[in-house]
């Protein structure tokens, strides 16, 4: 798989500007969705000398569908698009994640640019290459790895992030941290989320985009180590699933964090992993996060979406866990009661 050029800026309408000039293309698209369109769009196309042709999509993952994705494909038919088209997508990870994959299929491929406007997507689905729908309930079930040809990386876009919004992105950072070294993870948790220096967070995101830019060069298709990225999402998948049953979706990263206690307490069971970071982790994913509230009723339904998991195999679901900070175990095979009490014991961490 190709490598992706990721740029960090603090001026991301004038570096676009600046790169457009270097890229060969014939037209120019700008996918975004209604919010997206409302605040950044206006300083990217204000920025753009090319004549561009937008289409917009309604914001929100329920809508990361077959049905919007043929909406993207047939705008870009109708506005004459070819193969030599370049297509700007411009928003969190749900566009940088439709609009990856529209591109990719597009008359087998056309090139296109990220421009993450959420933390979420800035951190995780706009960088390594997924692309990818929703289908049949469940998260990303139809996808191909295809990476952006570049991605413009700026803080500028989330200062006007709802609180939750920059909370979810968070917590990939957080799985970064846990998954590379204890001193990143250590800066992360020192942080003061509730008033954000940007200036002081973009050099923190761009430690934690490189820790996911070295794992995906080294296992690109992630038939080894890149699987250690999914760290909290396999029980995290199956209760963002499970909200989007209730018709009460959360956040993805919110959906991350409460995975990744529940499968840091999977590792302290067969790896070892210390049980006083978890508890220093649960108090701090409380504090931040509240808790995603479940029973002993949910656990059947929890198992059955994590077994539609695509890491699985053989019959088997398939958890990265940790023996330490910085040190992820990837394949491992975990008992089905060893789940519940996991949930169990999560329950009892926030008070369930």
């Amino acid at each position: 798989m190709e490598s992706q050029k990721i740029i960090f800026t603090a001026t991301p309408g004038e570096t676009l500007k600046n790169m457009l000039e270097n890229f060969s293309f014939d037209t120019l698209f700008i996918l975004c969705d209604t919010h997206t369109q409302k605040f950044a769009l206006p300083e990217i196309s204000k920025n753009i000398s090319t004549q561009a042709q937008y289409i917009t999509i309604e914001a929100g993952d329920t809508y990361k569908t077959l049905q919007t994705l043929v909406h993207v494909w047939n705008e870009l038919s109708h506005k004459g698009a070819s193969r030599k088209s370049l297509l700007i997508n411009l928003g969190g990870g749900m566009v940088t994640d439709l609009g990856g994959f529209a591109a990719a299929c597009f008359k087998r491929g056309i090139r296109f640019i990220n421009i993450p406007t959420t933390l979420l997507g800035a951190v995780d689905a706009a960088v390594g290459g997924k692309t990818g729908i929703n289908f049949n309930g469940l998260k990303n079930e139809i996808g191909a790895f295809r990476p952006a040809d570049t991605v413009i990386v700026s803080t500028q876009f989330f200062q006007t992030l709802p609180q939750n919004e920059l909370l979810s992105g968070y917590a990939e950072m957080l799985k970064h941290g846990l998954i590379d070294n204890p001193a990143t993870y250590r800066s992360l948790l020192d942080f003061d989320l509730s008033m954000p220096n940007w200036e002081k967070l973009l050099p923190l995101l761009k430690e934690s985009i490189q820790v996911k830019e070295r794992i995906v060069a080294e296992d690109p298709f992630e038939k080894g180590i890149r699987k250690a990225l999914n760290l909290g999402h396999t029980i995290g998948h199956a209760f963002e699933s499970l909200s989007h049953k209730r018709e009460t979706p959360i956040p993805h990263g919110f959906a991350v964090a409460w995975g990744f206690i529940c499968e840091l307490l999977l590792s302290h069971r067969y790896l070892k992993f210390p049980s006083e970071t978890i508890s220093e982790l649960a108090a701090y994913i409380y504090r931040h996060y509240r808790a995603f509230p479940i029973t002993c009723k949910d656990y059947e339904t929890l198992y059955e979406l994590m077994t539609h998991d695509k890491k699985n195999e053989a019959g088997y679901i398939n958890f990265t866990l940790l023996q330490t900070i910085g040190k992820p175990v990837i394949d491992c095979h975990v008992d089905k009661e060893e789940i519940f009490v996991a949930f169990d014991l999560y329950r009892d961490l926030f008070k369930l």
